[in-house]
């Protein structure tokens, strides 16, 4: 890839808009059905919506040639993300869209932490003032005045 499709930056922003719409259609959503129910749906969509896109683009794999710890490895991504949706809708039929997802993006604070922690990435001063003033805005925002 090259140009701007090809910057991570471009991908982390889309990224960003596409889960800033997860947090819209989720609250409107998951109004009067179980939360565990809809995330059972939308794993679903997700499969699905996947197998088209590798389909598509001739992207399928052998599972066969996948290391074992790539295996190990993401199906506790898989754990994670699940784990990770299921408390989300839970907090988006209780709470305001508005308030939870800020509480949701402290995963951004905790990235650098664990990052730094358990793969050696080194942040400078300024992005550590990056991750405080997140985490901070996090709280700030999700606090009902």
């Amino acid at each position: 890839m090259t140009g701007v499709s090809g910057s991570w930056q471009f991908w982390a922003l889309l990224s960003a808009a596409f889960a800033a719409l997860t947090a819209i259609f989720a609250k409107v959503g998951v109004a009067g059905v179980n939360p565990d129910f809809a995330t059972f749906v939308r794993t679903i969509v997700v499969i699905f919506a996947l197998a088209a896109v590798l389909s598509a683009t001739g992207q399928w794999q052998d599972p066969g040639g996948i290391a074992s710890k790539t295996w190990i490895f993401l199906a506790l991504s898989g754990l994670a993300t699940g784990a990770s949706w299921f408390c989300y809708f839970r907090a988006l039929q209780i709470g305001d869209a508005a308030r939870v997802a800020p509480i949701d993006k402290l995963s951004v604070v905790m990235v650098a932490i664990f990052a730094v922690a358990f793969l050696g990435e080194k942040l400078s001063a300024v992005n550590w003032l990056g991750v405080a003033m997140i985490g901070g805005g996090a709280v700030l925002v999700s606090i009902k005045a």
